[in-house]
C-alpha cells in the first residue's frame, strides 16, 4: 500500500521501493518493535510479502529480528544523516535554538516542508509537553501545526490550493480547524501577519507560534516554533515567545546568509 499520498505515479514509479518504506515508516515511538503481523496490518502488505521486505531489510543491517519481533538498527540513522549532511540547515539552526529555549524556558523547534507534513530536522526539549516523543525525523500534519502553517501559507498561490485541494482535515482534537475555507483563511491571515499561532488543534493541552525562516534570496525554507503548554487565560492572537522567536530566525537567516547554504 503506497503511503505517498499521491494518488497517481509516473511509469517510472518503483512500486516495490514504496512497499519497502511503508514497512520501516510502520516502526515509531509508540510501536518500536513489531511482529510480522504487525507489519503487514500497519502496511496493508500480505504477509508474505511483509516477510520479504523485513528479511531484505534485516540481511541489510537496517532491521534486527529477536524471537519473532523487529525493530529498527541504528544503520537506518546513515538515511537520515545522508539528507541533513547535505541540508546543512539543522547545525545553522541548532545554535538559535538553544538561545530562544533558555529565553524561553520552553522546547524549540525547526521543521521543512514535505508535501502534506512537515519534518523535524532540529529541536531542542527542555520538557516533554506532547503525548508522542518528538525529534528529529519526526513526522507530523502539516494542516494543524504552527510549523505547517507558515510553511503552506509562505508558499506559492499554486502550491497553497494544490495542499487545501489534497489535505484530509480530521478533528485531531475538539479545537482543530476541519473546513477547508476556514483554513484558507487562517493561511491567509497567516501571510499577513507573519506568524502562526495553533492553539491545541494538534494536541489537547498544547499551544505552539512559529514564524518563517528565509534564505539569502527571501524563500521562506524552513519554520520555527516554541511550544508550550496551554493557558485558557492566554488572549487569543498573542503569545510572549513571540519576539524571541523573531530574534532566532533572524540569526538563522544571517548565519545562512553568510554559510551560503540554501
Amino acid at each position: 500500500m503506497s503511503t505517498t499520498g499521491v494518488a497517481e505515479h509516473s511509469g517510472e514509479f518503483v512500486q516495490s521501493l514504496d512497499r519497502g518504506l511503508a514497512v520501516i515508516r510502520a516502526f515509531g515511538p509508540e510501536k518500536p518493535r513489531l511482529t510480522l503481523s504487525d507489519v503487514a496490518r500497519e502496511t496493508g502488505l500480505s504477509r508474505a510479502s511483509a516477510r520479504r521486505f523485513l528479511h531484505t531489510l534485516v540481511e541489510l543491517g537496517y532491521v534486527g529480528n529477536e524471537g519473532g519481533t523487529f525493530h529498527l538498527r541504528p544503520r537506518l540513522l546513515e538515511l537520515g544523516y545522508a539528507y541533513l549532511s547535505t541540508l546543512g540547515l539543522p547545525e545553522v539552526a541548532r545554535p538559535h535554538l538553544r538561545i530562544l529555549s533558555e529565553a524561553t524556558g520552553q522546547s524549540s523547534s525547526l521543521a521543512v516542508l514535505d508535501d502534506l507534513e512537515i519534518v523535524y530536522v532540529a529541536r531542542v526539549a527542555v520538557s516533554r509537553i506532547m503525548s508522542a516523543a518528538i525529534g528529529v525525523g519526526t513526522r507530523l500534519p502539516t494542516f494543524a501545526t504552527s510549523m505547517g502553517r507558515v510553511l503552506i501559507a509562505f508558499s506559492p498561490e499554486e502550491v497553497r490550493e494544490r495542499f487545501l485541494e489534497r489535505v484530509d482535515l480530521p478533528a485531531l482534537t475538539p479545537y482543530t480547524i476541519t473546513d477547508r475555507d476556514a483554513l484558507r483563511a487562517e493561511l491567509e491571515r497567516v501571510r499577513e501577519q507573519g506568524w502562526a499561532l495553533v492553539d491545541q488543534e494538534l494536541e489537547e493541552g498544547l499551544r505552539s507560534i512559529a514564524v518563517p525562516v528565509r534564505d539569502a534570496s527571501g524563500q521562506v525554507v524552513a519554520a520555527v516554533n516554541v511550544a508550550a503548554p496551554a493557558r485558557r487565560d492566554a488572549a487569543p492572537g498573542r503569545s510572549e515567545p513571540l519576539e524571541p522567536l523573531l530574534e532566532a530566525a533572524a540569526g538563522i537567516e544571517r548565519d545562512l546568509a553568510q554559510t551560503g547554504v540554501a
